[in-house]
């Protein structure tokens, strides 16, 4: 099946810019891995970003520049500690999951809903927008929701539909305030995503707001 769903020009501008948080640049960087369109279109706007860079004017240094240059050259080197990979191939179970993603570390599955399981992703870094995986059984229908926030997701294997359309591997989804979605997973296998989220999910319905306590995504 064919990729669909694809990050807007906006996301794969400041994916090329270097100023998405890292968790949602590992959400685009992930789907960039399986989709050549994608990609394509983000080495095309880095190489117009390195072209507007090229064609500005230069700026004058300041007089001290040199000197303070050669002041730093001077200063003892704070070598940091290699932070250790990750020997239990953690994540090497997970179809589709990207290599650069597999060397992360990562939390056992937990429950969250009936046919739903959630595994978070430790970054290597401090963001604002955490990931993880979500697996959901066939036939599992979520329960209608908004987001206080953005949340991106890519699908790994498996498949899923809302209001917006259908979702296969390599799809990717955009949700965020102004959007309710009411997912329903497809009936051949598990559907495993990796989500970015930024803020929070917000159950709506009477049943989802007694649930709501519960659940913590």
């Amino acid at each position: 099946m064919s990729i669909q769903h694809h990050p807007l020009d906006e996301l794969l501008t400041a994916f090329a810019a270097g100023t998405l948080d890292l968790g949602q640049h590992v959400a685009v960087a992930t789907h960039l891995t399986q989709c050549a369109r994608c990609r394509d279109a983000t080495q095309l706007m880095e190489h117009v970003g390195g072209a507007v860079l090229a064609s500005l004017p230069p700026t004058p240094m300041s007089g001290d520049a040199l000197t303070r240059v050669q002041a730093r050259l001077r200063e003892p080197i704070a070598y940091e500690t290699p932070r250790e990979e990750p020997g239990s191939g953690a994540l090497d179970d997970i179809p589709g999951l990207p290599a650069f993603v597999r060397r992360y570390s990562a939390a056992p599955w937990k429950w969250i809903a009936p046919g739903v399981r959630l595994r978070p992703i430790q970054l290597p870094a401090v963001s604002g927008t955490r990931v993880f995986l979500l697996k959901s059984r066939p036939n599992t229908r979520m329960l209608e929701h908004t987001h206080t926030g953005m949340e991106m997701t890519c699908v790994l294997t498996g498949c899923f539909s809302h209001e917006a359309g259908h979702y296969g591997p390599g799809d990717f989804d955009l949700g965020d305030d102004s959007m309710r979605h009411n997912v329903m997973v497809g009936p051949a296998e598990d559907c495993i995503c990796l989500v970015a989220m930024h803020g929070a999910l917000r159950m709506a319905g009477f049943i989802g707001h007694l649930i709501q306590p519960f659940v913590r995504l």
